[in-house]
């Protein structure tokens, strides 16, 4: 009798904790994407700045002055690229985060929703 009551309980518990499971795995993996994202970007951009850094540290003279403004717009170029790709990178993510919770809400109201 207990036993019959706790399977029945414990069913009923996995059904309606179900959705929460599913949503917070959703949720996990894009804040694992957006993370991972993120990181990549600090280390492009880090980079990027460092090598700005050492290139302003190389300048003794006229000439390399000159040469290393002629750098900075191409540098410019790389950088603004870059932020562009990034941007694209996480709307992607974002977008299929929200495709994902939508097609979630739509079934999890479905299962609520009693057939008419």
């Amino acid at each position: 009798m207990y036993t019959e009551m706790f399977k029945s309980f414990s069913e009923q518990t996995e059904k309606t904790l179900a959705p929460y499971a599913k949503f917070n795995k959703v949720f996990a993996k894009n804040v694992e994407q957006l993370t991972e994202l993120q990181l990549s970007a600090v280390r492009a951009y880090s980079d990027l700045g460092l090598n700005q850094l050492k290139a302003v540290s190389e300048v003794k003279d006229i000439e390399s002055l000159t040469a290393f403004n002629g750098q900075q717009l191409e540098t410019l170029t790389k950088l603004s690229q870059q932020l562009l790709e990034d941007s694209n990178k996480f709307s992607s993510v974002a977008q299929g985060f929200k495709a994902e919770v939508e097609e979630f809400v739509a079934e999890n109201v479905k299962q609520a929703t009693p057939a008419i």
